[in-house]
């Protein structure tokens, strides 16, 4: 049995990096994989490569800065697998340096 057998993975920022390859290893890992990122082109590149892994995805495009944007991404995940069993929430905003209680 593979860890993440018969879950739901939600990845954020899943187009590139370290998220497209989360999302890649979830999915080998057992899971169905809703993933998200702002840039459409890359996210269908992402989906073929993840599908040609045999493994079953969904690409949302999704701006984690746009709260509709996320609550849409929730609700399509839902809509497609009943759930949502774990996330990684990988998607990050730039802000200027400053002490972690301020942001």
């Amino acid at each position: 049995m593979k860890v993440l057998e018969n879950k739901v993975a939600l990845v954020t920022g899943g187009t590139s990096g370290i998220g497209k390859v989360t999302a890649l290893a979830m999915g080998v890992a057992g899971a169905k994989v809703v993933f998200s990122g702002r840039r459409e082109q890359e996210g269908e590149d992402t989906a073929n490569l993840i599908r040609q892994s045999g493994v079953e995805c969904l690409f949302v495009r999704s701006d984690v800065l746009n709260e509709t944007n996320v609550q849409t991404l929730i609700q399509k995940t839902v809509e497609k697998y009943g759930r949502l069993d774990l996330a990684f929430n990988n998607a990050g905003i730039e802000s200027p340096i400053k002490p972690l209680h301020e942001h």
